[in-house]
């Protein structure tokens, strides 16, 4: 961690919804002026997609197990440089995955492929990564002592699987048995190297449908935010019993359900992602001497 360079990280599974968070936060970071470095989990895969594919065959042919979610589908140790660079003296290095066609075409490469390494830019005032490991503990590696605000999104698994079902099919072109295939593939770097993650975090967001979602395989549409609830868990710090009271007059239809949690309506996502995250990231930009150039 670093009081002059700070990390914010987003953590969450294939299909948890990071995106939304991500989202949430750069509405934030341009409004009380804080440049960020954004840095993408994809980025630091160990293969690239052709590469990947050979692999797993390799993988499944010797009867061991490879998948983004563990440590032998990644480059941990660059993440963690990155980390530790940043947290130091706010620099590293950075590449980019090319996920699709219209990225490819930014970058004038083949979707599946990888940037060149290339400099942070100069002068920001934090780090924003979004991706699978923003706080994974592998071995000797842990990338959540050098995080300064670690945010958790994991819907209930159901959920997750169903909103992945359905990018992966009808986004990305897999058939309904590549995806279960892969959801079993990565079971158990799943269980011991995303779950634990979130164990870790100073907050989860975590969304609970509210229509049918038992045979994910069976779901046709995603529930929408106002099909749905959201469960906020603090973890660190703890709230105080005046800061939940305070959220509940701000936020219509909020539930104190435990010391630590609150149950919101999922219509009211967006608008608890910015009024808890804002303050969290103003006091990060207050340690490091500067609130920004912007308004609160």
């Amino acid at each position: 961690m670093s009081r002059k360079h700070p990390i914010i990280a987003v953590t969450g599974s294939s299909g948890a919804g990071t995106s939304t968070v991500k989202n949430a936060l750069e509405r934030i970071f341009h409004r009380i002026g804080a440049r960020a470095a954004v840095v993408e989990g994809d980025s630091f895969h160990r293969y690239n997609r052709m590469e990947m594919k050979e692999e797993i065959i390799k993988a499944k042919a010797e009867g061991s197990n490879l998948s983004h979610f563990g440590p032998e589908g990644n480059l941990f140790d660059k993440q963690l440089e990155l980390f530790q660079s940043y947290g130091r003296s706010g620099t590293g290095q950075r590449r980019y995955y090319i996920h699709d066609a219209d990225e490819g075409e930014r970058w004038d490469q083949e979707p599946g492929t990888f940037t060149p390494w290339e400099p942070l830019p100069q002068d920001t005032d934090l780090l924003f990564y979004e991706g699978l490991h923003g706080g994974v503990v592998a071995g000797d590696i842990d990338m959540s002592k050098e995080v300064d605000l670690l945010i958790g999104v994991c819907p209930t698994i159901n959920l997750e699987w169903v909103q992945k079902i359905q990018r992966d099919t009808k986004v990305r072109g897999y058939s309904p048995q590549d995806v279960q295939y892969n959801i079993y593939r990565r079971m158990y770097d799943y269980m011991h190297y995303i779950l634990p993650q979130f164990s870790l975090t100073h907050i989860n967001f975590q969304r609970i449908p509210l229509t049918d979602t038992s045979n994910p395989f069976c779901v046709t549409n995603i529930p929408t935010l106002d099909q749905s609830l959201v469960m906020i868990h603090f973890l660190i710090p703890k709230p105080s019993v005046e800061y939940k009271l305070g959220l509940k007059g701000l936020i219509d239809g909020t539930m104190i359900t435990g010391f630590n949690t609150l149950v919101i309506p999922g219509g009211k996502m967006m608008y608890a992602l910015e009024l808890i995250l804002t303050q969290r990231i103003v006091d990060l930009m207050r340690q490091r001497g500067e609130l920004g150039r912007g308004e609160v």
